[in-house]
């Protein structure tokens, strides 16, 4: 059997267009299904759920190899940094 890696990644993100909840909600169903669409990542909110214009967002892939996983993830950053509707504020990322 081979060996399986999950990436883990943290993201804080700001979504300064936000007026309320609701305005949050929409942007971050937006980005999360276009993650999972674009990456065949996992992404969810996991964070700071009361602030309407910050969140926290947990993304996972699993693979057989590190370096693979990596590279997927550090691609979600680069999504996440380039997408006009958030800015990329910080994010940790770690292989399990």
């Amino acid at each position: 059997m081979r060996g399986m890696v999950i990436g883990v990644s943290t993201a804080t993100l700001r979504i300064a267009g936000a007026r309320n909840l609701k305005d949050k909600r929409r942007v971050l169903k937006s980005v999360l299904t276009r993650l999972h669409n674009r990456f065949n990542v996992a992404a969810a909110e996991v964070g700071r759920h009361d602030s309407h214009q910050e969140a926290e967002v947990g993304i996972a892939c699993v693979s057989t190899a590190g370096s693979h996983a990596d590279q997927v993830l550090a691609a979600v950053m680069g999504f996440l940094e380039a997408e006009g509707e958030i800015e990329l504020v910080d994010y940790h990322t770690e292989l399990l």
